[in-house]
């Protein structure tokens, strides 16, 4: 990673509180992981704010994981008018309609078994690889799942925060 602060980086740290909660809101849904990441700024390094991210997230209690996870959509359905949510999600957007229909079903059965949402760093994954995550994660114990779903949020933090940090590049 870059041992400077880049121009999207330096526009971050120099935001107005409310402004860069917004922006971490768009990163993260959890409240309390965006008062970490605000608290600590200025960032001198794309690095120091992905550590911070990783703290912070590793840190989250479960109400505030909950509330990250709540953030996302089930994957196959990107939410409308988010260019995150659908970049992410990439790998599903060629999917066969038998894929889509295997996926919402997956989705499904894996919210009534834990609770929430499924979730998995997608980026760059295709959907028969999502697929095949939710088909082996959901026999899971509950305690092993939140290990395995806080690993993939900070996954996701980091890159949307290095997105963050690097536009305008």
């Amino acid at each position: 990673m870059t041992s400077s602060s880049t121009p999207g980086l330096a526009r971050f740290n120099t935001l107005a509180d409310d402004e860069a909660t917004t922006v971490l809101h768009e990163v993260c849904a959890s409240a309390a992981w965006g008062r970490a990441i605000l608290s600590r700024r200025p960032y001198a390094t794309t690095e120091a704010l992905l550590l911070a991210s990783d703290a912070a997230t590793a840190a989250l209690p479960p109400k505030e994981l909950a509330d990250a996870m709540a953030g996302h959509p089930p994957i196959g359905r990107p939410k409308p008018g988010d260019p995150a949510s659908s970049r992410e999600q990439r790998g599903m957007a060629g999917a066969t309609e038998e894929l889509k229909a295997e996926m919402l079903e997956l989705n499904l059965a894996y919210q009534k078994r834990f609770g929430h949402v499924f979730l998995i760093c997608a980026t760059g994954a295709t959907g028969e690889q999502m697929r095949d995550a939710v088909k082996s994660r959901i026999g899971n114990s509950p305690e092993q799942e939140r290990g395995i779903v806080r690993t993939e949020l900070g996954k996701i933090n980091r890159i949307r925060l290095t997105r963050l940090a690097t536009e305008g590049e």
